[in-house]
């Protein structure tokens, strides 16, 4: 396991299920198996080669809508499959759980465009499914796309977005936490009884974006709340997962700059009344790697001469919200007040570089939102090593250049030397996601999390059982009948 004096270092591998997630145009490359992202075994397989390295989860990102700023249209994300096609996130789940044991899955899903009650059964029947392994990442949506084909006009305004979320998440924790007390199951065969009804609760919620009378339609599961993940570094974003949060992933283009989020986000955690320990913070990174500095060079080299510029504008279009076809290319870029992924041209400029459309292409058309780091093992150990000691941050979401190509490498090249250093694990500690990423006892959101509230709210108030009325057919059934069994 870790040296415990010094701190693990997370890894979560960063994935969609698309072709091209954060590196447009390199599923091109002879070794990427990324077009196979419709075949189950491609998913199943990507799990076991995680559970292989000790990853901690695999984080799955999504969206709902299609970039189509860049040009007006979306036909350069589709010549590029730059996230799209792009299927739902949850459809592989139970069968990457099927061939792993320990590995968690992180689950991007909007608050914008579902239910909270449809939302809450899901993410409970995987944690079953999963035994407790399950992440919920918590986002807003930012496509104007998406909202247009639910029958919106555009998507709602930024902070509004989170105004709508902090009510779902209270509606999912009524679900969740409240809607059924502990020992509500009995699987009594004997009696005939597999759930007291006296023990599960209507949580008869009335607010300004929901109306949800009933109780949840799942038992609990292991970890009741699944660990929530958040994305959003807005002032806004922050102030969500400050209140919200387990896991955070923040955009940084250095260790620098990430220190200065990491100490803001902890800040405001420990602002909200939670330990500053109840979140951990991921950055994103595309590594690639190889026996030696030289040969990680040439590999870069190499798949740079497969990535795509219009894919990359593509995305960075729908990300920022501007159409870079109509900027000068070597115009800098300023940050602007939308409606899209704000802080994205802000980490950008973070280090005070000013970034033109050129230098987008040519140091993001692979890595996508985030920096890309070259080397050889130590080399990048060093560097991890940097960003988590002098950065401030946990961990990382771990984005692929080619896929499962950047990962295999990985766990085959750095990891090791990570386990040497006592930063990465060898095993797994016992236990469902939250216990092995916080080290909390139980797996339940600990009492400082706004979920722990409803734990015991409905106790003592309206039950289900409460509702029932007296029927001559249910006392006659009863009667002299063990189990309620009628008789031939």
């Amino acid at each position: 396991m870790t040296n415990p004096t010094k701190k693990r270092i997370i890894l979560n591998a960063f994935d969609m299920t698309c072709v091209g997630h954060q590196a447009a145009g390199t599923w091109r490359h002879p070794s990427s198996q990324a077009a196979r992202y419709n075949d189950l075994e491609y998913w199943t397989n990507l799990a076991i080669e995680l559970e292989r390295g000790a990853f901690d989860s695999l984080f799955i990102a999504d969206v709902v809508g299609v970039y189509d700023v860049y040009r007006g249209s979306a036909e350069a994300a589709l010549q590029d499959a730059a996230q799209v096609p792009v299927n739902d996130p949850f459809g592989a789940i139970s069968a990457m759980a099927a061939v792993t044991r320990n590995l968690g899955f992180g689950i991007t899903a909007a608050v914008t465009f579902e239910h909270p009650y449809l939302l809450a059964r899901r993410l409970s029947t995987l944690d079953h499914l999963t035994k407790g392994r399950v992440a919920w990442n918590v986002v807003s949506s930012y496509l104007d796309s998406a909202a247009r084909n639910i029958g919106m006009d555009r998507q709602i305004a930024h902070d509004a977005r989170y105004d709508l979320a902090e009510e779902y998440m209270e509606v999912t924790y009524k679900l969740w936490e409240g809607s059924w007390e502990d020992g509500a199951v009995l699987r009594d065969r004997e009696r005939g009884i597999f759930t007291d009804a006296s023990k599960v609760h209507p949580i008869r919620h009335e607010g300004a974006y929901f109306k949800v009378p009933g109780f949840h339609l799942c038992e609990p599961s292991p970890q009741r709340t699944p660990v929530i993940f958040q994305a959003g570094a807005s002032a806004r974003g922050r102030q969500f997962a400050a209140r919200h949060a387990e896991a955070m992933f923040v955009l940084a283009t250095s260790p620098e700059t990430a220190r200065k989020l990491t100490d803001a986000i902890r800040a405001e955690v420990a602002a909200a009344g939670r330990e500053p320990d109840s979140l951990k913070i991921f950055a994103l990174l595309t590594v690639i790697t190889g026996p030696t500095d030289e040969a990680a060079r040439r590999k870069y080299q190499e798949y740079l001469d497969y990535a795509s510029a219009e894919g990359a504008l593509a995305l960075y279009g729908g990300w920022t919200g501007l159409d870079f076809s109509t900027l000068d290319p070597d115009q800098p870029l300023a940050a602007v007040e939308n409606d899209s992924l704000r802080t994205t041209l802000e980490s950008l400029a973070a280090d005070g570089e000013a970034w033109t459309v050129r230098d987008v292409i040519r140091k993001r058309a692979i890595g996508g939102l985030g920096p890309v780091l070259v080397g050889g093992p130590q080399t990048v150990a060093d560097a991890l090593e940097t960003w988590v000691d002098e950065g401030g941050v946990d961990g990382f979401n771990l984005a692929y250049a080619v896929t499962p190509a950047s990962t295999t490498d990985f766990i085959d090249f750095v990891v090791p030397e990570l386990r040497k250093r006592g930063r990465a694990q060898a095993g797994y500690a016992p236990g469902t996601l939250r216990e092995k990423l916080l080290g909390d006892a139980g797996g339940r959101v600990r009492d400082s999390h706004p979920a722990a509230q409803w734990r015991r709210h409905y106790i003592g108030r309206e039950s289900v059982a409460d509702a029932s009325r007296p029927s001559g057919f249910d006392i006659a059934a009863r009667a002299g009948h063990p189990g309620r069994r009628i008789s031939a």
